[in-house]
């Protein structure tokens, strides 16, 4: 329709600007232009008739097409409504269905609601009930047995606890027997047969510090004028020359083994040769100096050579042949140490371990001794050190950091070497103790075991690889007796050294004594 107005307005302005146009023209054009406009009349006539009915057409298909429109959406919309009155009146009915249900469960609720209310007044009664009797029952039998309800709390808690120590012992004796069962054989066997296969000296060695004189008349010479040969000889090797009433003999005292060898090849080449002056000390002291230096790299390379162990740090090498001079407990600490490098490697191969590990860990496990005397710390923090320092296996290091249980051993060599050595140190007669560290460790043997409660006296026996412990039988139970022999062999492992193994034996008795008047 607004496209019909459109074509409409368009012809009307062109008819009018034609009649313009034409009057512009003058009166000549007048008669043209009116028989022209007469024609354009007609034909604008006829076009704005043509469009009015076009546009008419329009109208009514554009009314049509509305109608049918509206009708299409009034149908949707109808339908829509029509589903959602149906789903409303679902969910309707739905809420009835659940009102209707929750309604009956909380009849059903209140119910029993009711119902449990009678039964804990039931219940609360009885319980009542039930106190009182416990009450008097608990009153009755205290009367009976003669126990208030503390006092028979503590009795039944004692018993538990008796009780419980019977367990505890009985647990530690099967672990240990069951421990015991399955370690013994394969132990004795590999143990024994490492020993039967290791066949080295079982006597104790000593350094020599006692020099032996012709007559007395060199310890005169010896101290020479105004001491001036015995001070020459202090100052220049660096020990000490004790000259006592002893006959024929001269004591040299240094901290340092190798020192103290010097002093006594210099003193024996002095006493031999005769000529001894300043002069002279201090010659023969550097000749038996370097012949001390040559003695411990020979005794070093062939500690080296004996044990099968290769590619070693000449400066252990060194420390090794140092050894030589170094006892421990009277037992040489290079022979020592060749005894457990051997035994290590037959335990090793009887487990299947590393033979050659363990033969150089062996051989390496007391090595700090060499230099004890000259730096500060254990011979083992000593030996982890200067391994270290010389790039040994991380194996052997820990083997000798934890050969005497400073750390836990981690490895199958570290417990092989610590086997090793405990089986060398522990041959009879390979070690001795000064009558001084003896008696101390005796001692603290002793006081070891006095100071755990029920404890009534100790005697260390058996040269103090056995203490004997007697206890009050009033206070120490027979299972706790075994309770008490494990804490005590737990705390002398953890406070005391010693070599080989130290027994624990508890005796417990009991003795009634009367008299026939």
């Amino acid at each position: 329709m607004k496209l019909a107005v459109a074509i409409l307005l368009i012809i009307v302005a062109a008819v009018v600007f034609a009649i313009i146009g034409f009057i512009a023209g003058g009166e000549h054009r007048k008669k043209t232009a009116e028989a022209a406009i007469g024609s354009a009349n007609q034909e604008a006539t006829r076009i704005i008739n043509q469009a009015m009915t076009t546009a008419e057409q329009k109208k009514k298909e554009a009314i049509l097409e509305a109608k049918d429109e509206i009708h299409k959406q009034r149908s949707e919309t109808e339908k829509d409504l029509r589903e959602r009155r149906a789903e409303v009146q679902r969910q309707e009915h739905r809420l009835i269905q659940k009102e209707e249900n929750l309604d009956k469960k909380i009849d059903a609720i209140e119910k029993k609601e009711d119902i449990l209310s009678e039964k804990i007044k039931v219940a609360e009664a009885k319980i009542s009930e039930v106190e009182t009797m416990k009450k008097s029952q608990l009153e009755m039998l205290e009367k009976i047995s003669g126990y208030s309800k503390e006092q028979a709390k503590a009795y039944l808690l004692e018993q538990l606890e008796d009780a419980l120590d019977h367990e505890k012992a009985v647990r530690i004796l099967d672990y240990k027997e069951k421990m015991k069962d399955e370690a013994d054989a394969l132990a004795r066997e590999y143990i024994v047969t490492a020993i039967q296969r290791c066949a080295a000296d079982h006597a104790a060695e000593a350094t020599v510090s006692v020099v032996s004189l012709p007559n007395d008349e060199m310890k005169g010479r010896i101290i020479g004028r105004e001491g001036r040969n015995i001070r020459a000889i202090e100052t220049i090797t660096g020990v000490d020359l004790i000259i006592d009433d002893t006959p024929e003999a001269i004591t040299v005292s240094c901290f340092d083994p190798v020192r103290r060898e010097i002093a006594r090849l210099t003193l024996e080449r002095l006493i031999a040769d005769g000529r001894i002056h300043p002069a002279r000390i201090e010659e023969t002291v550097e000749k038996c100096r370097r012949e001390v230096e040559q003695t411990i790299k020979q005794t070093g390379e062939r500690a080296v050579v004996d044990a099968g162990v290769g590619n070693l740090h000449p400066e252990l090498v060194k420390l090794l042949g140092r050894l030589r001079y170094r006892t421990s407990y009277g037992q040489n600490v290079l022979n020592h140490s060749l005894e457990v490098s051997f035994i290590s490697g037959l335990l090793a191969e009887e487990l299947g371990a590393d033979v050659k590990l363990a033969k150089r860990a062996g051989l390496l496990h007391d090595i700090g001794k060499a230099i004890d005397h000259e730096y500060e710390g254990t011979h083992v923090q000593l030996g982890v050190e200067f391994a270290k320092k010389y790039k040994e296996n991380e194996q052997v290091i820990h083997a000798i950091q934890a050969h005497h249980g400073d750390v836990e051993p981690k490895t199958v060599v570290a417990f092989i070497v610590q086997a090793a050595d405990a089986i060398s140190a522990a041959r009879p007669g390979a070690r001795r103790e000064n009558i001084e560290n003896y008696i101390k460790r005796l001692e603290k043997l002793e006081e070891i075991a006095t100071s755990f409660d029920g404890v009534d006296t100790s005697f260390a026996i058996q040269a103090g690889r056995e203490v004997r412990i007697l206890v009050k039988p009033e206070q120490v139970s027979d299972d706790k007796m075994v309770i008490l022999a494990h804490d005590i062999a737990q705390k002398i492992e953890s406070e005391l050294e010693y070599p080989g193994q130290i027994k624990v034996n508890v005796v417990r008795e009991s003795r009634a004594t009367d008299f026939a008047k």
